[in-house]
């Protein structure tokens, strides 16, 4: 299957069930940002970091509500940018996209070199850059395959994504009922200053973290346009969210019970330092395999994101023409080749860059897909018919984006990031500017401003 539909054989890869995409959905969601980032989070706030998990999952249904009813209105294969194009032209379409392929290229970068550390737990002598290498080449062999194979590859990784979790549930309950005895004792959180340890400043630093944990909805909306029926986008969306509300609550809830907040670290897994009194030799291997699999899964879906971009770019001539012509692959290559000479880019300066710079930037990166997420939200303002009931839900919607956007000039590790990502917008903003130039030169000329292939 090609990366977008053709004019005649389109129908061909309309043939996705709401339940399918939900469970895609779960499985280019739950990652790293889960997996490791709660634990982050959980220092910041400790066990306050539900009220921010709620905050997110409830930031995160309103983009998504949105966006899939401008999906079930009009299905458009460049998903979240084309529709930023329709309601404020072609300004917001470029500007929207590549803001979307930055940060998507700059956070692979890192995915693949957390995937390639982890690899290390088991082959410690092997170079970052060898696994780094052979993540890159799995990933683009799944996308090269089609899009059919990476929502089976999803949908099994999610249910195996899943299963790690339940399996930390059941442990967490056995240990809490005093099946199984650890050389600590449960340490119920009971005061506002264990609840609420650095205050509403920590809350509200931390939220960004959880919003981090719910990253993954625009790539859902650009598989919408699979669906044997694009309206069913928005059951599929609230099965998801449900979902991932719950499974994230409750296994972060037990494990801030089970152990201190100030016992958590960015080094392991939540769920690894939730279970390490219990000394149970199989769960560091296991819940490292999670992390791979978790890892790669995201990276995956995000590989077919920013590629799909790039192809509605050139489509639509905010792009070289030549990002669109498709060949005898499944992906048209020069897209898919400065995409991965991107990542490349990304995965160097990862290894290359000091820890805490790399950081930042990759923060920075994150933080420019929120605002894509406010890009959605205006969007529906001019695209949809809105009732009050939306208006008001959408309005909400970007209070939390923006709570957590602000949340990050609270904390010191996360402060440089906002700055960067504020630079990328201006730097994305400078090319909008000078494109724009150039498009009411050409208007008249030339359809694309780009050369053609």
């Amino acid at each position: 299957m090609s990366m977008s539909k053709s004019k005649s054989g389109g129908e061909e890869n309309s043939n996705m069930k709401w339940w399918q995409l939900s469970l895609f959905g779960v499985g280019c969601t739950i990652g790293t940002g889960f997996f490791l980032g709660s634990g982050l989070a959980i220092k910041m706030t400790g066990p306050s970091i539900l009220i921010a998990f709620l905050i997110a999952a409830l930031g995160t249904y309103f983009v998504y509500d949105a966006l899939s009813k401008m999906t079930s209105k009009e299905p458009l294969k460049g998903g979240f940018r084309s529709y930023a194009k329709k309601a404020y032209g072609k300004w917001a379409g470029f500007s929207s996209g590549w803001v979307y392929w930055s940060s998507e290229v700059l956070i692979m970068g890192s995915q693949m070199t957390a995937l390639s550390i982890f690899s290390r737990f088991w082959l410690p002598k092997v170079p970052l850059w060898i696994f780094a290498t052979i993540y890159a080449v799995l990933g683009l062999a799944v996308i090269l395959i089609g899009v059919k194979v990476l929502n089976k590859l999803e949908n099994i990784l999610a249910i195996l994504k899943i299963s790690a979790i339940l399996m930390f549930i059941v442990i967490a309950l056995l240990a809490i009922f005093g099946v199984i005895v650890g050389d600590r004792a449960i340490q119920y959180p009971n005061s506002k200053s264990e609840i609420l340890p650095h205050g509403f400043k920590g809350l509200w630093s931390a939220v960004i973290f959880a919003f981090y944990a719910f990253g993954g909805i625009e790539i859902l909306g650009l598989m919408a346009t699979n669906l044997n029926d694009p309206k069913e986008a928005p059951k599929a969306g609230k099965v998801m969210l449900f979902t991932l509300m719950i499974i994230y609550v409750v296994s972060i809830g037990l494990a801030v019970m089970i152990v201190s907040w100030n016992q958590f670290n960015t080094k392991e897994s939540t769920f690894v330092v939730a279970l390490n009194a219990y000394h149970l030799s199989f769960v560091p291997h296991f819940f490292n395999a999670t992390l791979i699999i978790a890892g790669f899964s995201t990276m995956t879906a995000s590989l077919y994101g920013v590629t799909s971009v790039l192809v509605t770019l050139g489509e639509e001539g905010d792009a070289p023409a030549s990002f669109s012509k498709q060949g005898k692959l499944k992906v048209p290559l020069p897209a898919l080749f400065v995409t991965m000479l991107g990542i490349s880019a990304s995965i160097v300066s990862a290894l290359v860059l000091p820890d805490q710079i790399y950081e930042w930037i990759t923060t920075g990166a994150a933080l420019m897909l929120l605002y894509n997420w406010l890009f959605i939200l205006a969007s529906s303002r001019k695209i949809l018919e809105l009732k009050l009931k939306e208006k008001i839900m959408y309005s909400i919607g970007a209070l939390f984006i923006l709570i957590a956007v602000s949340g990050t000039l609270f904390h010191k590790t996360s402060r440089p990031g906002f700055f960067i990502s504020i630079a990328f917008l201006g730097i994305i903003g400078v090319i909008t500017l000078i494109m724009q130039l150039k498009w009411k030169k050409s208007k008249k000329k030339v359809l694309s401003p780009w050369p053609t292939a």
